[in-house]
């Protein structure tokens, strides 16, 4: 029987990614639990379980109370029999013996069974919040194991823990299949290695789940702070990013050090730095803009790559743009891409005007008036928002 029990203990442990000294000590506490549950007359101190695995010895033993004859309960021994166990006992006397759980009935063993359960959920959750707590809103390199065609999900390794990374958090770009605009996902294979973002630990309190994205807008400034070393340093500073992931991001920065050039750090020599982080991101592009404290330029730099005429703050966190004509397209971008991103990284409702509205119209995104963008400033990046919330 012991054996058998420690094959299985093995098992567990590896199974369940626990420490076998922790293992063994919360199944001796349930199986603790059931024989006390078996013999609920005997005192709390008399019963006591031995697990070791070195020995590969699994007793449970119980003190009874020494009789002449033949034992009427199941908290009594025999004088004959206790004096194999301790032969100077006497009658009266406790001995300790041991029990044999199969004794100790179906019921009890399955109410074991269930608390051994439980113990593993608290320290597979336990060990979860430890391993990923310091992980949250950082990138980590997983393994990928599976990836389910049908679904698009798919499972990645990260030290001996299972994440998986749904469709809709994976990077994509937009292509013409059959003369059709298709959203074609990345092609990610087994064994392959890649870098995800720690969005959050949902569900802290029963099972934890750790949140991953390639798409998540922290996913580009983490990749910023691991090619730039002067961001990790903090002589440069990522003051806020915006993104619409497969198409474009931009990113706002600014140096601490008057000789430090915070755009030119980005980009590195012959773009190294800036190529680091693009070919992780499969050619999405990316804008790094010079942030600044006055609001008319740091719009005005947000609609890069447009030129820009003016830019006049009209109330609070609205301002409007004049730009020139042949730049009306490119102000707004495709679908408003440009237009949107920079009121996200700006934090301003934007409304961008031509400079003579009442000229032929040159895109098909905008007309003559101009476009204006109407999000919700109060949930889009902050001028003065810190890095890890950018």
């Amino acid at each position: 029987m012991n054996e058998g029990f420690f094959e299985a203990l093995a098992a567990l442990g590896s199974e369940n990614s626990v420490e076998q000294a922790l293992l063994v000590e919360k199944i001796a506490a349930a199986m603790l639990k059931a024989a006390q549950k078996a013999y609920p007359y005997a005192e709390d101190d008399d019963i006591r379980v031995n697990i070791e695995p070195s020995t590969r010895r699994f007793e449970i033993y119980m003190k009874k109370s020494v009789v002449p004859d033949e034992p009427k309960t199941a908290y009594e021994v025999s004088w004959k029999h206790a004096k194999l166990i301790d032969p100077n006992c006497e009658i009266g006397d406790l001995v300790e013996c041991q029990l044999d759980p199969v004794d100790f009935g179906r019921s009890i063993a399955q109410t074991a069974k269930q608390s051994i359960r439980s113990d593993l959920r608290t320290i597979n959750r336990q060990q979860m919040l430890e391993k990923f707590a310091a992980k949250e809103h950082e990138i980590i390199s997983v393994k990928v194991t599976q990836v389910d065609p049908m679904r698009g999900t798919v499972t990645v390794e990260y030290d001996h823990t299972e994440l998986y990374l749904s469709r809709n958090e994976q990077l994509f770009s937009e292509q013409m299949v059959n003369g059709e605009l298709t959203r074609v996902y990345e092609d990610l294979k087994v064994g392959q290695t890649i870098k995800v973002f720690v969005t959050t630990i949902a569900n802290r309190e029963k099972r934890p789940v750790v949140r991953i994205s390639r798409v998540d807008r922290g996913f580009v400034e983490k990749l910023f702070e691991q090619a730039i070393p002067e961001i990790a340093d903090g002589i440069v500073t990522i003051q806020a990013v915006s993104r619409e992931a497969g198409f474009r991001s931009k990113i706002a920065v600014s140096s601490n050090d008057p000789n430090v050039d915070a755009v030119g750090t980005c980009i590195g020599p012959h773009s190294t730095r800036i190529n680091a982080v693009l070919n992780e991101l499969h050619g999405e592009k990316i804008d790094i803009i010079r942030y600044s404290e006055i609001p008319e330029e740091f719009i005005t730099r947000a609609l890069s790559p447009a030129t820009v005429i003016s830019t006049t703050i009209e109330g609070e966190k609205e301002a409007t743009v004049i730009v020139p004509n042949d730049q009306l397209s490119l102000a707004i971008g495709n679908r408003g891409q440009n237009a949107k991103l920079a009121a996200r990284l700006t934090g301003f409702k934007i409304d961008i005007k031509a400079e003579y509205p009442d000229s032929e119209p040159n895109s098909e995104d905008a007309d003559a008036e101009g476009y204006e963008i109407l999000e919700d400033v109060s949930e889009l990046d902050t001028l003065d928002a810190p890095a890890e919330e950018a």
